[in-house]
Parts: C-alpha cells; structure tokens; sequence
C-alpha cells in the first residue's frame, strides 16, 4: 500500500489452544510482535514450537483463541479479504501451486484468482519467470520441474500480486546449492530493493543469519528472543579470541593453551582461544612475540547463529534479551 506508514505486521497476544481429546494443547501463546515495512524477520524454533501454526494464523488459514493479527493495517478477523490481499505465502509442506498446469498457467491462475485482468497479471508473470530462470519452460507442466524449480513457481506465484507481505515457511527445504542460492538472493531483493516484509521460518540458521535483520525465536508456543540478528549474537558472545598469525600451523601447535584450536589456510594460521580473560591473552600474544611469529591480527570471536539458537532453546530461563519486552509473548 502506498504511503503507508504503520507496522506491515502486528501480532498482539496470538494465541492458539487445540482440543485433543479431555486436554487442552496450547500451540502458540500469547505472541506479540511488531515487523514493520522493509525487514526480513526470522521465526526460529524446534519442531512444534508454534511457527506454522504462527504463520498461518497471519495468513488467516487457522483463526485464532485469542489475540489479533493485523496485516498492513487490517485485521485479518474482521477484514480477512483486505489481509489476505496484503499478503504473498509459500507455506511448507503445502502444494502452493497445480502441477498439472505450466508455469504460465499457474501465474496466470492465481492473479486472477486474486482479482487481477489479464492485462495486469501477463507482464508481472514474464518479469518473475524471467528473473527467476523459468521463462524457456514456462508451458512446461510443473509436475516435470525439478524441485527447485517448482519452488521457484511457487514463490512466483505468491508474488503476482505485488504484495508488500512475504510469508515463507521453509522456503530453500529440498532444494540444491544453486536453487537456494536464487530463492535466498531473491528474497534479499524484495526486502532491500522492493520494500518487501518477508517473515522467514527455516531450520537452517546459517540461512536465517544470512538473510534475516531480526530474529525472533520461539519455544513451546512463547517467543523467548526478539532481537536485530547482530544484537543477538552479541548478546551471546564470549570472552573468546580468534589471533591470525603469519606461520604454519606446525610453528604454533607448541604455544597453544589448554582448548585452543589452530586452523591453517594458504596464507596464515587461525587460534581460536577458549573462554579466557585479557590477561590470558596477553601472555598467548606474548609468546608469540618471543617467538618472533608475526601477528596479523586479534578480534573478539563471535558465536553463530546455531550456537545462540541451541542455547536458547536448552536454557533453563528461556528467555534472552528483547529489544521491546512488549514484544516477547
């Protein structure tokens, strides 16, 4: 929507609670979150942690206990077709688009299906098979792609609408080194160059940090961390050191302390040091001087986004810092 200035999504006290025989099993509770216009938000967690559920409670495919979803300002229960509108998803495990039926076909579908003419939906559906390498099998059925290029239709497909809200369940699952690598310069594109709000769930967190300016994880249905991706892993970090040196990994083996780790590449040698103090790094560089091993360089070692993520999740509190607390549900 144009001129808009609000939070693309709001999600305030979401929660969704099951009947599974006498017991109620609560999904998701009490979620609140804000993403506004432009950002790629990550939506972590293990399996059954409430993401899908999550997500389609945004889409409006699953209404509800309790709480609101609003979508570029409107509410997805009180005015669902304006949500809906706002919205492009390509959930996992779902068929998101006809294999039957071509590219083209599909493309063509679904904008109509969407309330666009023909007139509107034919040069969106020539860019996006264009960008996305499809446009010489685009009267192709779909059922003969392969599965990174029936990902591929899918997201199409979820974007021939130009919709400002990009829902993506597991988006590069199954695909090959190359299919992802499109899917995930793709979705880069629409946040940085189109102003797309893409949520993103994902179990490869190497993806997720690449991708994602904010993370929020989610445990047993609550979000326990909401943070800018580079404040979370600061958040975690140690007081670790990584030292280059300008020798062979043999010429420093003998000067390593207890857990540390040498990794050598074409041009130097990299220490990784444990958990360790200023003055225990001092005395290692010390040595290395004494030695008279050229020091390259010395930075503060900074954990990946899987480390974090695993202690989150095993931690006894649950909880990390949140840059609002009334966004952590």
């Amino acid at each position: 929507m144009a001129g808009y200035e609000g939070m693309a999504i709001e999600l305030s006290g979401l929660t969704k609670t099951y009947q599974r025989g006498k017991q109620p099993v609560t999904a998701v509770q009490e979620v609140s979150l804000s993403i506004p216009p432009g950002q790629v938000l990550g939506l972590l967690g293990p399996n059954g942690a409430g993401k899908t559920t999550t997500i389609k409670m945004i889409c409006g495919l699953i209404l509800p206990t309790a709480g609101s979803v609003r979508v570029m300002g409107f509410d997805v229960a009180k005015q669902r077709s304006s949500a809906v509108r706002q919205i492009g998803a390509v959930l996992e495990g779902s068929r998101n688009v006809y294999w039957p039926l071509s590219a083209w076909q599909n493309l063509m579908y679904f904008g109509r299906l969407k309330g666009l003419r023909g007139a509107e939906i034919k040069p969106r559906a020539e860019r996006l098979l264009s960008e996305l390498g499809l446009w010489e099998r685009k009267d192709e059925p779909v059922s003969s792609y392969s599965r990174g290029m029936q990902q591929k239709v899918a997201i199409a497909a979820a974007l021939i609408t130009d919709p400002p809200v990009i829902l993506l369940d597991e988006p590069t699952l199954g695909l090959d080194v190359e299919a992802a690598r499109t899917v995930k310069d793709w979705i880069t594109h629409l946040a940085r160059d189109e102003g797309k709000t893409v949520v993103l769930t994902t179990h490869q967190l190497a993806t997720a940090q690449e991708l994602s300016a904010r993370i929020a994880v989610i445990r047993n249905g609550s979000v326990i961390a909401d943070l800018a991706t580079g404040e979370l892993l600061s958040s975690y970090s140690e007081d670790r050191f990584v030292v280059r040196v300008d020798a062979t990994r043999d010429g420093i083996t003998a000067l390593l302390p207890a857990g540390a780790r040498a990794e050598a590449d074409a041009e130097s040698t990299v220490v990784t040091l444990p958990d360790t103090g200023q003055e225990a790094l001092q005395g290692f560089l010390a040595e290395i001087r004494a030695k008279g091993i050229p020091l390259v360089s010395v930075s503060r070692a900074q954990p990946d986004l899987e480390e974090v993520f695993i202690q989150l999740i095993h931690s006894d509190s649950g909880s990390a810092p949140s840059a609002d607390a009334e966004r952590v549900g």
